[in-house]
């Protein structure tokens, strides 16, 4: 995924109203479930997630595979 397309789309679902997670999958395969619209901060093509439990997720853009909207809805990516 571009550094472009990765912010961009983050972006799209941080601002949806009402926030409804969403979830990052990476090339590897693991997926981070983003539960709220702050626990995942994007700057210059790289990721950082941080769980309710505090703990941190750094990737960037050339490690996600797609961008995965909440059961019943379509993916983004």
């Amino acid at each position: 995924m571009t550094s472009e397309h990765f912010q961009t789309t983050i972006r799209a679902f941080q601002h949806r109203a009402p926030f409804r997670p969403y979830v990052v999958e990476l090339v590897s395969g693991d997926r981070i479930v983003v539960d709220h619209p702050e626990a995942l901060v994007v700057r210059g093509g790289v990721g950082v997630f941080v769980s309710a439990a505090g703990a941190p997720s750094i990737f960037d853009h050339e490690a996600v595979s797609q961008v995965i909207a909440s059961p019943g809805e379509s993916a983004a990516a």
